[in-house]
């Protein structure tokens, strides 16, 4: 098993949410690959809205909650974020637990998975501007699973066979990425 370490991130806290299956659909073709991928639930995370006094780049967290979360991020080497679409954005609450952090995030790679009417294509390219600004290197390959034809009656999730190959791709391109910017954070 490779030393790298990747966290599947759970987009969503919402009653009912698709989310955590597509997640789970993730983590379950990940087994087999050659790094440790582990589930990371936001809901496992309640974050209230960003409350922190200084700016998350300073790195001087005064939370208990703060804490605890900035220790889980820092575990990992990269990132699938697994996020629905919602008013063509990401969710609220993925979006206050990557405020939170900073220093955390640098220079690691992340790929995106997204679920919506459209595929959730616009939250992945809102996911590419943040990861952007947080030193986030992302790679290509993205997983967009439609509503309408990769979940029965908009809840069950059923994706397409041909997602396979893209989930390898995706993997094969994260894993790589992740491993080149591991010199960048132990130097």
């Amino acid at each position: 098993m490779s030393s790298i370490r990747i966290g599947i991130i759970l987009g969503s806290t919402r009653p009912g949410r698709n989310g955590e299956a597509v997640a789970r659909w993730v983590l379950d073709r990940a087994e087999t690959r050659d790094a440790a991928y582990e589930l990371i639930d936001l809901a496992d995370f309640p974050l209230p809205h960003l409350d922190e006094a200084l700016p998350p780049a300073m790195g001087q967290y005064a939370n208990a909650h703060t804490k605890e979360w900035a220790q889980k991020i820092a575990q990992y080497d990269g990132y699938i974020f697994v996020t629905p679409e919602y008013n063509h954005s990401i969710s609220g609450v993925l979006k206050n637990a990557i405020d939170y952090l900073y220093g955390e995030w640098n220079n690691k790679a992340a790929a995106f998975v997204s679920y919506g009417s459209v595929g959730g294509a616009r939250a992945i390219e809102h996911l590419r501007a943040i990861a952007s600004e947080l030193q986030i290197a992302h790679v290509r390959q993205q997983l967009s699973f439609s509503l309408v034809t990769d979940f029965e009656n908009y809840s069950v999730f059923t994706p397409a066979p041909h997602h396979d190959a893209g989930a390898s791709t995706l993997f094969d391109q994260l894993e790589a990425w992740t491993t080149a910017l591991k010199p960048l954070r132990t130097s």
